[in-house]
């Protein structure tokens, strides 16, 4: 088929007339790709309008091994458009297959605007619908990706009480076996009830207490003193532990060696060795269960954290938002991502701080895609500060601020445009911050930055009511 009846065909061209059209065909040139040949690279600049004449083209995500975004049959446009902003290949372009398209260059744009105005139109309008739509693809991804990044977080946030929980409860469960060779041991002692009464009370004290926080050398050194006394009385072999085995419990929950000859005295030598047995395991047993407690409360924790984070458990609509909750739960599910640079977090919420009105989980988004930032922009060891405070009487001002190296002055009015990134192509999609004054648009709020060397200041304002 001639070249002009082949552009004819296309839908797009519908109403252009036919001398705009041979005019594309007698300044555009020809081009053949083989399957998987690439177009363009991601990074490469774009300088052509492309029409697809046959085959099929597609576009990666950078460093996605062949995940597309788009896909082009035949009769789609792509390419450099007119009065597009488009200068280098967001992704890398490949024809998908053996691939005949039209290619007309950038300088004849100018040109183009003035003769061919129907032609024109087309065009502009197939460029409004092509960023409409691949904004609202990369707008899901990131929000997908961001998903994705709190997803890994969180699991890597609960492997660590997931497996204390098992462990400690595999720990029990051979700990409990030995239970019925301790009670034999303690049913041959010849106790009274004060006596019994006595050692209880002393327990339960002990382990009522805060546990004693010591260093590795006083710990070493309570636990050589305790191991002493222990040898002294001969108490040896009582259970299958060693000496140092029965020292460890005891220190674990603040026992000393006055301690130890306080029982002495109480129960008298026969008895001491089945009741320090008995001790031992009760403390081993208290240990335990507390781990096991203290893995499941991290675990309500997270959950509690990701279950406020996306509002599961409340309607879709605008409602009442305590900020600094939504703050926490995000913090608590980027947990991971601080530790890993030793990034110090300092949080300044009044008690008294109002309510906003507005959709918790859009609200999120902006605390997760701005802390994200400023972690990436953090050294090791560095800074980040939140702090909110009531704005004349209407808004809610919320400061996010961080110590790193800041936000060059010729693009800090640029950082809110879509797609734009100052990290590595493939690190970033460049839509965090363009999501986030979205969100804040769509609730009445505004944002602004102010950033230098050692201090950069997100500011959010949101109204009240």
């Amino acid at each position: 088929m001639h070249l002009f009846d082949t552009l004819r065909s296309f839908p797009v061209f519908e109403h252009v007339p036919s001398e705009q059209l041979q005019w594309v065909v007698d300044r555009a040139e020809e081009a053949a790709f083989a399957a998987n040949e690439p177009i363009n690279k991601t990074g490469d600049p774009i300088d052509h309008l492309m029409l697809v004449l046959d085959g099929r083209v597609r576009i990666e995500w950078p460093n996605s091994n062949g995940d597309e975004i788009a896909m082009y049959e035949p009769q789609s446009i792509l390419g450099v458009l007119p009065f597009s902003r488009l200068v280098k290949a967001m992704g890398q372009v490949v024809a998908d297959r053996p691939t005949h398209a039209l290619l007309l260059h950038r300088s004849h744009f100018r040109e183009l605007a003035h003769a061919c105005y129907e032609l024109t139109e087309a065009l502009v309008h197939q460029m409004t619908t092509r960023v409409r739509d691949f904004t609202r693809q990369a707008q899901q991804n990131e929000k997908m990706a961001s998903l994705g990044r709190l997803s890994a977080g969180l699991a890597h946030e609960l492997n660590n009480p997931v497996a204390a929980v098992v462990r400690s409860a595999d720990t029990l469960k051979e700990h409990m076996r030995a239970t019925p060779e301790a009670f034999k041991a303690i049913m041959h002692l010849s106790l009274t009830d004060d006596q019994v009464d006595s050692v209880n009370e002393l327990i339960f004290r002990k382990i009522d207490q805060k546990p004693p926080v010591l260093t590795m050398m006083q710990r070493s050194r309570l636990e050589d003193e305790l191991t002493d006394w222990l040898d002294d009385q001969g108490i040896d072999g009582v259970t299958d532990s060693s000496t140092l085995d029965l020292a460890g419990p005891l220190v674990d929950f603040g026992f000393t060696a006055d301690d130890l000859d306080w029982i002495l005295e109480r129960i008298g030598a026969n008895n001491l060795a089945g009741v320090v047995g008995w001790l031992v395991d009760n403390l081993v047993t208290e240990k335990l269960v507390r781990d096991i407690s203290e893995a499941s409360k991290r675990i309500s924790t997270l959950v509690g954290s990701i279950k406020n984070y996306t509002h599961m458990d409340r309607g879709s609509g605008k409602t009442e938002v305590d900020l600094p909750e939504g703050v926490r739960s995000t913090l608590v599910l980027l947990d991971h991502k601080l530790k890993s640079k030793k990034i110090s977090v300092t949080l300044d919420f009044p008690p008294d701080l109002p309510l906003v009105c507005g959709w918790p989980g859009e609200l999120n988004q902006i605390w997760t895609n701005l802390i994200d930032n400023a972690v990436d922009a953090l050294p090791e060891g560095g800074q980040l500060t939140i702090r909110s405070a009531v704005d004349r009487n209407e808004f809610v001002l919320t400061k996010v601020i961080d110590n790193g190296s800041g936000i060059p002055a010729d693009i800090q009015d640029k950082i809110f445009d879509p797609f734009f990134t100052t990290k590595d192509i493939g690190k970033g999609t460049g839509l965090g911050l363009d999501i986030v004054q979205g969100i804040i648009r769509h609730h009445n709020g505004s944002i602004h930055v102010r950033s230098q060397p050692g201090e950069t200041v997100f500011s959010i304002c949101l109204p009240i009511q």
